[in-house]
């Protein structure tokens, strides 16, 4: 790698990594049915969390204006809601809905993330240009334009980890959302590398409030902020003059490169394609990080075996992979709903205890149940070094965990060990009907019977939904008087 000569004031050619990403998402066709039917189901999962999660007040007080009154007629909408908003905090309120329950697809690597996060800029600026500017934007647009969010976050995340130096994966979300938003509004190859300087000069978010002891809410909103701020960074660069900074990455002392990731070029495994949408993870069955997805089906698996012998019990050990043995191993006392989903003692003793896990098994009326804790106590979480060698494998990318129950009188049950879970795209066959089921289900939670079922059986129809207006799919789901 070489820098920028930091005592020179002649402006440098552009950093590779800025222009790649410039060339990707102005230039690249995408010619993968693949890649277009998992996006289907991708915009569905993501829009069926976002109405899971008008169950919950505390997302919803964050839907709103920036400031009181601060409302746009004709701008866009907000799914589930009856809100027109300028197009940033639209972004940073649909990012947020679908953030919130992390209940949303998937992308384990080096860094891991929700790649279905970039929809809250993508949706947002769509329904914008949609209404406000008359773009014939359809559906289908849109699935293209999430293809590539998707591969820009994935394939950054494949060999560059963001998370070991303590910045958040959101990060990668402010970057795609910030690159295919610029995109959308007919940035040009400059325009997209400018916006894109400035993503990276924003530098990112330390990870604090994913962590024990200061777990909180932020990391349900964080993503619909890096969703506003990479809607801001696109509008800047296409209705300014504002300048590019070139050498963003690589600049001596002062670029990112150096201040916040030890003096390293980003690595890649693979040049952008649509690799990442083909293979990303849905979460299907379970509102659980998803390190810790197979642990939870190993959990499922035991129930009908321990739910009677609680007291029986002398240990419970969990084998995962490094990552998860990394970030979700957490013992002491689970302050709030965001302590306990990124806590893999917890994830396991609940389905051990009730035979499910919900959104609602993170709040504090379950958590008070005294024998989650008292589970909690007896297990112990240890690596299992094939599980991190096929979480890396390119070809495989696994997310293993096992789980096995000792009891007091030296009986045990099985060891359960499941590679991968129902969302990944090996057992695709299997959890596209649950993916379909929990959207329809998800739906009829917040909207009248009718709305409901009329946006079902849109999309239950590709050619359709592919070919419908993006604006007037959108609009179904805003928020009607229930009859």
């Amino acid at each position: 790698m070489s820098h920028t000569d930091i005592r020179s004031a002649v402006r440098p050619a552009p950093d590779q990594p800025l222009v790649d990403i410039a060339d990707y998402a102005l230039d690249y066709r995408i010619d993968s049915a693949e890649a277009y039917d998992t996006a289907r189901y991708m915009l569905m999962d993501a829009l069926g969390c976002a109405m899971l999660a008008m169950k919950f007040p505390q997302c919803v007080k964050h839907l709103a204006p920036i400031v009181p009154g601060a409302v746009l007629s004709g701008g866009a909408r907000v799914p589930g809601t009856d809100l027109e908003l300028d197009p940033a905090q639209a972004a940073f309120c649909i990012g947020t809905q679908i953030r919130w329950l992390d209940f949303n697809d998937t992308w384990l690597a080096a860094e891991w993330g929700h790649p279905s996060d970039n929809l809250g800029t993508i949706l947002a600026v769509a329904d914008w240009l949609s209404r406000q500017r008359g773009s014939a934007l359809t559906v289908r647009d849109v699935l293209g334009w999430a293809i590539k969010a998707h591969e820009i976050q994935g394939c950054y995340a494949l060999r560059n980890s963001f998370n070991r130096a303590g910045l958040d994966h959101v990060i990668l979300v402010r970057l795609a959302s910030t690159a295919v938003a610029t995109a959308m509004l007919g940035g040009s190859r400059e325009q997209v590398i400018t916006a894109v300087s400035n993503s990276w000069i924003d530098n990112g978010s330390l990870r604090t409030y994913r962590h024990a002891p200061n777990t909180g809410p932020r990391k349900s909103w964080a993503a619909g902020d890096a969703c506003r701020r990479a809607v801001i960074h696109a509008l800047n660069a296409v209705n300014t003059d504002e300048p590019g900074y070139p050498s963003a990455l690589s600049a001596k002392t002062w670029g990112f490169y150096d201040v916040a990731f030890g003096g390293k070029a980003f690595e890649f495994e693979r040049p952008f394609g649509s690799y990442v949408m083909e293979n990303v993870l849905f979460k299907i069955s379970y509102p659980a990080e998803f390190h810790a997805q197979t642990a939870v089906e190993c959990a499922m698996k035991l129930h009908p075996q321990v739910k009677d012998r609680l007291d029986d019990i002398e240990r419970i050990r969990i084998e995962t992979q490094e990552a998860g043995k990394r970030i979700i191993d957490k013992t002491g006392p689970l302050a709030n709903y965001a302590d306990r989903d990124h806590c893999i003692q917890y994830m396991v003793a609940v389905p051990l205890i009730f035979g499910r896990l919900t959104a609602e098994d993170y709040t504090d009326a379950v958590a008070a149940d005294p024998r989650i804790d008292a589970l909690r106590a007896r297990m112990t979480v240890d690596e299992n070094p094939q599980f991190t060698r096929d979480y890396f494998d390119p070809g495989k990318r696994y997310i293993g965990n096992s789980v096995q129950v000792f009891f007091k009188d030296g009986s045990s049950t099985e060891k359960v060990s499941i590679d991968y879970p129902v969302g990944h795209r090996r057992r695709r066959a299997e959890g596209i009907p649950l993916l379909k089921a929990k959207f329809r289900k998800a739906l009829a939670g917040h909207l009248p019977a009718a709305q409901a079922a009329e946006i079902v059986q849109v999309c239950e129809d590709p050619a359709t939904l592919d070919a419908m207006p993006l604006a007037g799919f959108l609009g179904r789901f805003a928020l009607r008087t229930r009859a």
